[in-house]
């Protein structure tokens, strides 16, 4: 009974342990009572998963210029929080939604600056229109594929690196580095996003992933409009 027992507990840490490194994809529980893009998952490997996004809207920030993702990320959200409470032109009040993303746009160096833009999510009822504010503009998707990795915690600027890194690890080798790898090329200039799923004051159940976004077709996979 004890062996069973222990058996029990160590195959519940593992899958625990597992899912946090990003093994396994686990649908953020934020998603279920708010708004997040959709979605078609093509492949699920070992330590990342391919996705298919539908064609989305998204109201960014400039590039942010920071050495830290972290403090980046926490200007550009005060900013786009302000934005779905009403500060844009319409005064319109927006739900919120998930994720926020941070695409990381590389610096030349170890310790110079890199840019971030930092974006919310638009939820459909707002896409066709979305409030004009000044200082954000809108990204309006067409499909693109993501490769993702998941882990779990707070979003940490010595943690992004090693998952990202890990991610790349994942996929080496397989058609979608290629066609990641094409994608850059064709002008894409982030190297990757961050999406972040909770709240700053959700301490439980958190969900983040580095996504590799690409193109099978044409390289890039947005077109930006300002507002």
């Amino acid at each position: 009974m004890a062996t069973t027992t222990t058996l029990k507990l160590s195959l519940f840490l593992t899958i625990i342990s597992v899912s946090i490194s990003g093994i396994l994809s686990v649908f953020p529980p934020t998603c279920e009572r708010i708004e997040c893009p959709t979605y078609q998952v093509i492949q699920s490997g070992n330590g990342y998963e391919i996705r298919r996004y539908n064609s989305s809207v998204w109201i960014s920030n400039s590039p942010i210029q920071d050495i830290s993702l972290v403090e980046a990320t926490r200007t550009g959200f005060r900013r786009l929080f302000n934005y779905i409470q009403g500060e844009n032109n319409y005064k319109e009040t927006i739900e919120m939604t998930a994720p926020v993303i941070s695409e990381v746009l590389p610096s030349d160096g170890p310790f110079c600056e890199s840019s971030f833009i930092v974006s919310f999510y638009v939820p459909k009822k707002n896409q066709a229109n979305p409030p004009p504010a000044k200082d954000l503009h809108v990204q309006r998707w067409k499909p693109v594929y993501a490769a993702v990795r998941q882990f779990g915690g707070f979003v940490k600027d010595t943690d992004v690196g090693e998952q990202a890194s890990a991610l790349k690890e994942s996929i080496a080798g397989t058609k979608w580095s290629s066609a990641i790898d094409q994608s850059h090329r064709a002008g894409h200039a982030s190297i990757y996003s961050v999406a972040q799923y909770n709240s700053p004051f959700e301490f439980d159940n958190r969900v983040n992933e580095i996504w590799f976004l690409f193109d099978l077709e044409n390289g890039v996979h947005h077109a930006t409009s300002g507002i």
